[in-house]
């Protein structure tokens, strides 16, 4: 099993994850001419992927995915309340080949096994995360207001993890942001702060962990090293151990052994 990034933050995000020659994505926030190209940087085409995962309604992650799953022919899979947001607004799916899921209901694509969990944010049904090929897991974790016990379960005893680093606290107030928005991002349906996604892996089980990426970085409330030493705090580890996901490069290939 190995997993790569497209690219991660507000202007865009894409994971594509691969198992035994079957290949997601999780959301598809970037146009269909930019995923094509950085699928190629990965040695990929559009025809190498199964299905896209969509997270929630918003651009930076579902804006691009019916008109990338159009193009290309690609099952798209994500929640009702997701559904019904893209439709309100403006974004609907006809010719879509729309697979329905729930939010505590495994279900495959092809040798991948995924698991839904629902999380706190501010969108209609979201969902997050966790892929497995039987043997590995790998937990993604891109938009979450605050941590929860259902959000431990599922992302304790991975074997990789994706985790949302958006902001540091100081960093989001001191900026120009208006107040409101400020608020949205620090509540309890916005983003995660590096403190508190520092908090939440050091409450997981972290014995099977091979690759740690902090994610979605906001570019203008938080730096690579904040990110990278708020982690790397919480695994007693080394900070250059702790990968960052990018939002022009992403991050290339990992693998799960």
């Amino acid at each position: 099993m190995r997993f790569a990034s497209l690219g991660s933050g507000s202007k865009g995000n894409c994971l594509v994850a691969e198992a035994a020659g079957s290949r997601v994505l999780i959301d598809c926030g970037l146009s269909p001419r930019e995923t094509s190209r950085r699928l190629g940087r990965l040695g990929l085409a559009p025809a190498d992927i199964h299905g896209i995962l969509v997270t929630h309604e918003h651009d930076d992650h579902a804006g691009h995915a019916y008109a990338f799953a159009t193009l290309h022919g690609i099952p798209v899979h994500l929640t009702h309340g997701t559904r019904r947001a893209q439709e309100e607004a403006g974004r609907p799916a006809d010719g879509i080949g729309l697979r329905m899921i729930e939010g505590s209901e495994p279900f495959a694509v092809g040798a991948i096994r995924v698991e839904p969990f629902t999380v706190p944010h501010d969108a209609r049904e979201p969902v997050q995360f966790v892929l497995g090929d039987g043997a590995r897991r790998l937990g993604v974790l891109t938009d979450l207001g605050a941590p929860t016990a259902h959000v431990e379960q599922m992302l304790s005893g991975c074997d990789a993890l994706v985790l949302e680093t958006n902001h540091d606290v100081d960093l989001l107030w001191a900026s120009d942001y208006p107040q409101w928005l400020k608020e949205r991002i620090a509540g309890p349906f916005g983003h995660l702060d590096n403190a508190a996604a520092e908090r939440l892996l050091a409450a997981l089980d972290r014995s099977r962990l091979q690759h740690v990426i902090a994610a979605h970085l906001s570019l203008q409330n938080n730096r690579a090293d904040l990110a990278r030493a708020a982690l790397a705090r919480a695994l007693g580890c080394a900070e250059d151990w702790v990968g960052v996901a990018t939002q022009d490069e992403g991050f290339g290939w990992r693998d799960l052994n």
